[in-house]
């Protein structure tokens, strides 16, 4: 898969407000948390930014759609024009 990120950035401190119990158990499966926290961050971004891209593709065909309608019959406001 291909990186979203630097993954040669520096890392830096983060506070975080998180679940006490939550934070007890999840270090309870890894000695890692921050890691984990890291590949679950990368794994949202990349849900997001497909998301992102989906809504775009289904905005600009929409548009396309209207635009070619408007072409092929013009605008269905032209019927009540008052010019």
């Amino acid at each position: 898969m291909k990186p979203t990120h630097n993954l040669s950035a520096r890392k830096r401190a983060v506070n975080l407000t998180l679940n006490e119990d939550l934070v007890t158990k999840a270090k309870s499966f890894t000695s890692n948390l921050s890691g984990v926290v890291e590949l679950l961050l990368t794994d949202y971004i990349v849900r997001e930014q497909h998301s992102h891209t989906e809504r775009t593709k289904m905005i600009e065909s929409t548009v396309a759609m209207w635009n070619q309608f408007n072409n092929d019959r013009s605008s269905i406001a032209d019927e009540y024009s008052t010019l």
